[in-house]
Order: structure tokens, then C-alpha cells, then sequence
């Protein structure tokens, strides 16, 4: 289980992740959740 952090986001980064969420949806029968994505980016730009 994860830390509960809140952040402020740009609408346009907000728009942008959702939109990644979508896709992600669509790609998978599994629940894809805003927290998991963000998770998922983060991740990716620290390796």
C-alpha cells in the first residue's frame, strides 16, 4: 500500500493522463485507476 500524497496538477497535464488512462482501459480488462497511472509515469521517468 502506498503513501496518500495530495498534488496539484495543471488541467492540462490532468487532460492528458486521463487520456492515457482511456487508453489504458481500452488495452486491458483490469481496473486502471488515475493513482495507477500517475504511479506508472513517474516510475518510467525515474529509470
Amino acid at each position: 500500500m502506498g503513501k496518500r500524497v495530495t498534488i496539484i496538477l495543471d488541467d492540462d497535464l490532468v487532460k492528458k493522463v486521463h487520456d492515457l488512462q482511456s487508453k489504458q482501459i481500452k488495452d486491458t480488462s483490469e481496473s486502471v485507476s488515475f493513482s495507477r497511472v500517475i504511479n506508472g509515469l513517474i516510475k518510467k521517468s525515474f529509470k
